[in-house]
């Protein structure tokens, strides 16, 4: 069953005071290089913050958070929350275009920003009608204002119904649509997902590979450890193989939350054998499909049980994964307790198990809708489902296969092709470390596949090994045409691969 929480609930209340009121107050919640903080010390110096932001912002306004992981950022998020404004989780990397955008589209009247990408924000701020005020943390005056703060704050009675946190949507072309999603989402989540199928407790400690200001990450390296009592290790650098490698060695997690581009890199790493991830009792996969092969290398290098599972902006988190003890590799897992899925036709028909269709999903975790976008919004969300976009098929265990999105599936000779499924088979090779396929059009205006390949090695020869192997393994529909060798695959803001710049290269 769905999660119902009652009319008044804030999940600034649900995730972080809770805690205090538990008697949870003096266990670690935050561990970092420079330190770890307890529930307590999260909850004064969010009080803190939300006091800060009261000075200028009213409730249901939007608050930009554009901070590297840290306790600054948890504290800023529950602050926002706290005093029943919105926040809005900004990459602090974006471009100076990207961030006038998004302060003009969503309004936001403060931005909480670090000096070290304060500039872009500066020259928004400038051209911008909405954003009155910068708080930037490091240099001097937003930690004085903070230390003059009260570190008590009643909080706002927010409605479950009440947005919280915006979202933005994965794709690859035009600007990010910001996805609109309540206090409800959130703890709904929460309870069908982190603590059924996933079962967090107060012994848990996680490690992400993604950051905080992606809703994955936000949910499994955040607001799921800390609705058990868990403790989450949080670190402003970028993720690479030898940074996690590092971090579980000194704060020995017991999740991690990873990401396929980042299980590869991992697995392929020079020192693989040598890294003792004993400590986990798992790892999550999400964001992009994780090829067979990959979880079979994975599991084989380190030992570690590594759950693959699908979720979307628009309906916050995962609806569908994996369990511990039972996986079916190359699956997404089976459907998340309190959700509801089916497969079906273009007609929103239900399509027979073993056939391929769209997805849709309902349950209480599903989104208001997009922010000035209501023809996308009636488009996609119908009634009480949400129709993601993604191509699935179920078997008759009720384990979901991942095809593709359906704007990526290919039509070639008349059959279905799953990129995925081509891009599974080149990994097989031991020269692949990474493949993407898009579709592109023959000299004869046919639809084919088209490989990009990150390889040791290139030429002729490996290209014409390559084909050969989808050919036999998978049948000649689904043999690349061509088979492009380039140094690294382009990838969005989320870290998804970039299907429509690879589909500008074909034939060029």
């Amino acid at each position: 069953m769905s999660f119902q929480p009652p009319e008044q609930f804030n999940i600034a209340d649900y995730f972080l005071d809770a805690r205090i009121r538990e008697g949870r107050g003096d266990r670690t919640a935050v561990i970092t290089d420079r330190g770890s903080y307890t529930y307590r010390d999260i909850q004064r110096l969010a009080n803190r913050f939300g006091n800060v932001l009261a000075a200028s912002v009213q409730p249901e306004q939007r608050v930009i958070i554009s901070l590297p992981d840290g306790p600054e950022f948890v504290a800023a998020l529950f602050g926002c929350l706290k005093i029943g404004a919105v926040v809005v989780m900004v990459n602090p990397h974006l471009k100076t275009e990207e961030i006038e955008y998004l302060c003009h589209y969503t309004r936001a009247v403060t931005a909480v920003v670090h000096r070290d990408t304060a500039a872009p924000f500066r020259q928004a701020r400038k051209r911008s009608r909405y954003l009155k005020h910068l708080l930037v943390a490091g240099e001097g005056e937003l930690e004085s204002l903070l230390q003059a703060a009260s570190d008590e704050l009643e909080n706002f009675p927010s409605h479950r119904d009440d947005p919280a946190i915006w979202l933005f949507s994965g794709g690859t072309t035009g600007r990010p649509k910001a996805v609109i999603q309540t206090h409800t989402s959130f703890a709904n989540t929460t309870e069908c997902y982190a603590k059924k199928v996933m079962g967090y407790t107060e012994n848990d400690v996680t490690l992400s590979v993604p950051k905080l200001f992606f809703g994955y990450a936000t949910g499994s390296n955040l607001f799921f450890p800390f609705s058990a009592g868990g403790a989450c290790v949080l670190f402003p650098e970028r993720s690479t193989a030898e940074v996690l490698f590092d971090k579980i060695a000194r704060f020995r997690p017991s999740i991690l939350i990873n990401v396929p581009t980042m299980v590869n890199q991992m697995v392929n790493h020079p020192d693989a054998a040598r890294q003792d991830l004993s400590c986990l009792r798992l790892a999550t996969s999400a964001g992009e499909a994780l090829p067979v092969e990959l979880y079979h290398r994975w599991k084989q290098t380190f030992g570690v049980e590594l759950l693959d599972g699908l979720g979307t902006a628009e309906m916050w988190h995962i609806f569908i994964s994996n369990r511990p003890g039972r996986v079916k590799p190359g699956t997404l897992g089976e459907v998340v307790p309190g959700f509801e899925i089916k497969v079906c036709d273009e007609e929103g028909r239900e399509v027979p198990a073993g056939e391929v269709g769209a997805l849709w999903v309902r349950g209480n975790s599903r989104a208001i809708g997009y922010w000035q976008q209501m023809d996308q919004t009636r488009r996609v969300f119908r009634g009480e489902w949400y129709v993601t976009g993604d191509m699935v098929r179920r078997d008759t265990d009720g384990y979901v296969t991942y095809c593709g999105r359906a704007d990526d599936l290919l039509k070639v000779a008349g059959k279905w092709v799953a990129p995925q499924e081509v891009e599974g088979c080149l990994l097989e090779h031991p020269s692949v470390r990474e493949a993407a396929v898009v579709g592109g059009t023959d000299r004869d205006g046919l639809t084919k596949p088209y490989a990009f390949v990150v390889a040791r090695g290139s030429g002729p020869e490996l290209a014409a090994e390559l084909k050969r192997l989808v050919r036999e393994r998978l049948g000649s529909h689904k043999q690349p045409q061509e088979v492009f060798f380039v140094e690294a695959l382009p990838r969005t803001h989320l870290g998804k691969v970039n299907r429509k710049e690879l589909q500008k290269l074909v034939g060029t």
